[in-house]
């Protein structure tokens, strides 16, 4: 076969990278007929429960703002599963009443739990009227801070949701003993109810839910008057469910009104040890802070009859004294936490010989004697050192001094283990305040920074760090330098905050003294200026000491007292 001319191909032919097809297998169709390729559906096709699922990721603010995409956003972004708790704490003050009252009514019959703290757009009469009739389901809700509900709307809600297991009312002025009527003849389940700084409300209501609510555990009635009555104090008695009971600011409670909480009225007594032979209190919690009624002859009662006890407050009552708490401590092995702030009567032989051997011992957690003032360094270097559970000591303004420190620090020592990773944040294990303490030196202040900071470097294993640092609220003329050694520590610089703690013990050693009298005074202070700038230029320093420093002239606004 002969070859083909090349002679009439064009060069356009010749540039072309595709050939084309020959014209009798092309076939050309017309334009009607060519359609764009459709783009799959993917929200649509998904199945209800995904979407709805989706959804549910969103807080009820962002709901409301994605229900304005389209009428499909908002089928979904109200659909009742979403909105089985609606908490509007956080986004009250940034939407408007109108739109909060329609959000109610939409998913009104949905939501189990309600929180209204402080939503004052409904309390409008009629948006109120919405919020009850739209929530006939609800399990716990909190009213706190509703100052302007009405009684009759108030009531209404209660008698429509008798599920109620949890309702708070603090500080609602509607509030009165016909409404503690309403709760104990509807809510049958309530087992928490919270009706502090009701001032419309006595005792006598708060007799009738304890009646009433036979599943009540927990009751918070702080400065609720009338608790000198008797016959309110038989019911808690004879009803004996209540685990949390908070009485706090209840001026009136007498000390033969608790104690008829405690014993009841003429109840037999043992003739060996000549205590009322009664059931045991089933309480957990008790706070009975500034009843200033309150004294040994009643607060004793406590003793031998609360053995599930774990946290008791008896702050401000300042007529205790050891007498009161000594059988306390010795009955109840569950205690973790107590506080006897402003208890000027409290010795140092509570603490020393009856707290550190107590049962309790153990498991105490959190220990408050601030402005304790006859406790010092006796009472409680025993407790530091036996109660090895400790998570935070309130001690401010009282006579302690530099070795509690020490104990501190030797204690939580003692009961953690150190990590040879060097990039492992330690936490804070355990919280000593000491403002106002006078007999706490810097010297003490540095054990405690030196401890949280130490690096051991054995002779044949690697360097171990801390896991476990101590916080500190101190002086306010140290603070600045304990909070930032704290925040090098917590991220694993240790190497700067040991730098930071051994330059400001060089500075407050020369500024002691540079206050000295007799030879050597000018060179001791020149000895101390340096000292100072050395520390406002370590105080700027970052990781490894290369970071931004403070200027020179700012460094007398660092000096510290």
């Amino acid at each position: 076969m002969a070859p083909r001319k090349m002679a009439n191909i064009s060069s356009a032919t010749l540039a072309a990278t595709t050939a084309s097809l020959p014209a009798d297998v092309t076939v050309s169709r017309p334009k009607s007929r060519i359609r764009r390729k459709c783009l799959y559906d993917f929200w649509s096709a998904l199945p209800v429960e995904v979407r709805v699922q989706i959804f549910s990721y969103l807080k009820p603010k962002e709901l409301v703002r994605a229900s304005r995409v389209n009428k499909e956003f908002h089928k979904f972004c109200f659909d009742g599963q979403l909105w089985t708790s609606f908490d509007a704490s956080e986004f009250y003050s940034q939407i408007p009443a109108e739109s909060l009252a329609k959000i109610i009514f939409s998913a009104g019959p949905f939501i189990k739990h309600l929180n209204l703290r402080g939503c004052l757009q409904i309390e409008h009469y009629k948006r109120a009227q919405i919020l009850v009739t739209a929530c006939n389901n609800l399990v716990s809700a909190s009213l706190e801070g509703c100052r302007n509900f009405q009684h009759s709307t108030l009531h209404d809600l209660i008698r429509s949701n008798n599920r109620l297991t949890n309702l708070d009312l603090t500080s609602v002025t509607a509030v009165t003993n016909s409404t503690c009527k309403v709760i104990s003849q509807n809510c049958p389940r309530l087992e928490t109810l919270n009706v502090s700084w009701c001032k419309h409300l006595d005792a006598k209501g708060i007799k009738m839910v304890v009646m009433g609510c036979p599943k009540l555990k927990d009751l918070r009635a702080s400065e609720i008057k009338g608790f000198d009555s008797i016959e309110v104090a038989r019911a808690f008695f004879e009803t004996n469910n209540l685990e949390r009971l908070v009485l706090s600011g209840c001026i009136d409670l007498t000390d033969d009104a608790l104690k008829t909480m405690m014993h009841g009225l003429n109840p037999d007594v043992d003739v060996l040890t000549e205590r009322p032979i009664v059931p045991p209190r089933k309480l957990r919690h008790l706070d009975l802070s500034r009843c200033s009624q309150l004294t040994d002859r009643g607060v004793k009662a406590l003793g031998y009859l609360t053995p599930e006890l774990e946290g008791l407050q008896l702050n401000r009552c300042i007529e205790l004294t050891d007498v009161a708490l000594q059988p306390i401590i010795a009955s109840t092995p569950r205690l973790t936490h107590l506080e006897l702030e402003d208890l000027p009567e409290i010795t140092n032989d509570l603490l020393s010989k009856h707290l550190a051997n107590a049962p309790c011992a153990p498991r105490l957690q959190h220990l408050s004697v601030s402005y304790c003032e006859s406790v010092g360094n006796s009472g409680l270097l025993p407790v530091i050192k036996n109660c090895v559970s400790l998570r935070s000591v309130d001690m401010d303004n009282t006579r302690i001094g530099d070795l509690v420190l020490v104990e501190a620090a030797a204690m939580v020592r003692s009961r953690v283990s150190r990590t040879p990773d060097c990039r492992q944040p330690p936490r804070v294990g355990l919280k000593l305040v000491v403002f106002d303490c006078n007999l706490v030196t810097w010297t003490g202040i540095r054990e405690i920074l030196c401890w949280n900071a130490g690096v051991q470097h054995g002779s044949t294993s690697l360097p171990t760090y801390p896991t476990e640092i101590i916080g500190l609220k101190c002086y306010f003329g140290w603070q600045q330098t304990v909070d930032q050694h704290t925040q090098r520590v917590l991220k694993c610089e240790f190497a700067a905050a040991s730098r930071l703690e051994r330059k400001w013990g060089d500075y407050m050693q020369a500024t002691e003294e540079a206050g000295a009298a007799g030879a050597g005074l000018r060179r001791r202070r020149r000895r101390a200026r340096e000292a100072q700038l050395l520390h406002a230029d370590e105080e700027g320093g970052g990781i490894g000491g290369f970071g931004r420093r403070r200027a020179r002239t700012m460094a007398a606004s660092c000096i510290i007292m």
